[in-house]
């Protein structure tokens, strides 16, 4: 016997208020992985810049 008789099998049940907040939340990724994807990015062309002008410099 199930335990709610009026509602039909398989029915969905209304989600609390925790289920719903993390549902909300499992697409997205945490603060800290975005300012961290930042930093490498900056901290990447910043180098990839550098390497840059060392090879101009020294083409010269």
């Amino acid at each position: 016997m199930t335990e709610n008789p009026t509602a039909p099998e398989g029915a969905a049940l209304p989600d609390s208020a925790a289920t719903q907040r993390e549902k909300k939340e499992e697409g997205k990724f945490p603060k800290g992985i975005w300012i961290r994807l930042f930093a490498y990015l900056v901290a990447g062309h910043v180098f990839a810049g550098f390497l840059y002008l060392l090879f101009e410099v020294g083409a010269k």
